[in-house]
C-alpha cells in the first residue's frame, strides 16, 4: 500500500459514492480524511474542494479522491491551485492514464455516471500506478502557467 494518508471530498450528489469510498478504503487499511459534505443536502463543490486541495499542497494528504454528479464542476474547481492535477476519471483506463502520464494527484470520479463497482476499480488502478516520469515529467513541469 503505497499511499496511506487519503483524502476524499464530494457534493450532495457524490455524498452517497463518498461515503461508500470512504468505508470501502478505510476497511483496506488506508487512513482516510474527510473533506465533506456529512450529508446528502444540496451544497456547493467549492466549499469542499479547495480543504482538500491545501491538504495535498501542504503534504498532510499524499494523494485524493473527488466526486460530484459529472466531476466536472470539483475537478475545475481543484485544479485552480497550481500543484493540484485532477484528472476526470470514468474508468480503469482513463485512470491508468492519469497516474502514469500526468502524475495527477486527484481522482475526481462522476458519481452520476459510474456504479460502487467501477468507482472501487477505477480508484484502485489510481492508487496502484506509479508516474513513469522521463518525457511525461517534462510535459507534467510545463503545466503551470509560467510567469
Amino acid at each position: 500500500m503505497k499511499w496511506k494518508n487519503i483524502g476524499i471530498t464530494s457534493d450532495h450528489a457524490g455524498f452517497e459514492l463518498k461515503e461508500y469510498l470512504k468505508n470501502y478504503l478505510t476497511q483496506k487499511g488506508y487512513h482516510v480524511k474527510d473533506y465533506g459534505p456529512d450529508s446528502d443536502k444540496s451544497s456547493d463543490y467549492p466549499d469542499f474542494a479547495h480543504p482538500l486541495a491545501y491538504s495535498i499542497i501542504d503534504k498532510t494528504i499524499e494523494i485524493g479522491i473527488s466526486i460530484c454528479g459529472s466531476g466536472n464542476g470539483i475537478s475545475m474547481t481543484l485544479n485552480k491551485h497550481k500543484e493540484i492535477r485532477a484528472a476526470l476519471c470514468w474508468n480503469k483506463n482513463i485512470a491508468e492514464l492519469a497516474r502514469s502520464h500526468n502524475n495527477a494527484n486527484i481522482c475526481s470520479l462522476p458519481a452520476r455516471f459510474i456504479s460502487k463497482d467501477e468507482a472501487k476499480d477505477i480508484v484502485e488502478m489510481f492508487f496502484s500506478t506509479e508516474f513513469e516520469g522521463g518525457r511525461h515529467l517534462r510535459r507534467v513541469n510545463k503545466i503551470p502557467i509560467p510567469k
